[in-house]
């Protein structure tokens, strides 16, 4: 009978590449540097923050690993073209891909919801996740494994009032995962989804903010208390299970949804 061991190397991610999108800050940054520590080669993507991009490749390369930035709005195609090029092109393949670049929606109503918002939003979670995810396919179809996470929300477990575009635009994003798993199955491709609640990250702040209308909220370790295990989630706990997705141990898992939340939303 074949098997795999489930035992990991100490590098379970040595002579792989990933490209993790909004990987300069936040949760990204924390997936960047530790898949870096994991052995990966990662390219950090950034859309505007030149400066944080640069400040995660140089923790990355001060800890022994690898990394270079590439700038590109995920939203755009042409823009997505150019970066996956330049990343196959000085790297020699992609074979992780990281769909975490997101905005937030402003809190709103249906009803007094800007349809540019509604668009910009989509554009960014849903269209750039299937951009994206189109452009890496081939190199990453020539790999002997393949993996690509979703990084999504409790938001559509919840579907709280006053967060239409948010909810929608995940909910989509979890769609194409879904589909792609099954697409990409027989080429050794996992696709898989991960759903955090609330991070303290500034997009979570912003998020608390917009649905609060608390506009000079500044702290999330204040809800330390009221939170699960008695603090906030840490971008690093998201990076732990990107981790375990993409390295040996889930092997055999495609088309999964896991919530990391604490356990909060139920």
């Amino acid at each position: 009978m074949n098997t795999t061991s489930a035992v990991e190397s100490p590098r379970p991610l040595e002579g792989r590449v990933a490209l993790v999108t909004g990987g300069g800050r936040g949760i990204g940054r924390a997936i960047s540097e530790l898949l870096a520590a994991n052995g990966a080669t990662v390219a950090v993507n950034y859309r505007r923050d030149h400066d944080a991009a640069q400040e995660t490749v140089a923790a990355i390369h001060a800890a022994g690993g690898s990394a270079a930035a590439y700038a590109a709005s995920v939203d755009d195609a042409e823009a997505d073209r150019v970066m996956v090029e330049a990343a196959v092109a000085d790297l020699g393949h992609i074979d992780i891909l990281v769909l975490n670049a997101g905005i937030a929606s402003r809190g709103q109503s249906v009803a007094d919801t800007d349809p540019a918002e509604m668009q910009r939003v989509m554009a960014t979670h849903a269209f750039g996740a299937h951009h994206l995810s189109r452009l890496v396919l081939p190199s990453m179809r020539t790999r002997e494994r393949g993996d690509i996470v979703m990084i999504s929300s409790i938001a559509t477990s919840l579907m709280a009032a006053n967060g239409a575009p948010y909810n929608m635009a995940k909910a989509a994003l979890e769609a194409l995962a879904s589909t792609l798993a099954k697409e990409e199955q027989r080429n050794g491709v996992r696709v898989n989804v991960v759903a955090p609640g609330l991070v303290e990250t500034d997009m979570g702040v912003r998020m608390v903010r917009a649905l609060t209308g608390k506009r000079e909220f500044e702290d999330l370790r204040s809800m330390d208390a009221a939170s699960p295990f008695g603090r906030v989630c840490q971008p690093i706990d998201v990076a732990n299970v990107v981790l375990w997705l993409c390295s040996g141990g889930a092997g055999y898992v495609t088309g999964q949804r896991i919530e990391v939340d604490g356990g909060g939303s139920r």
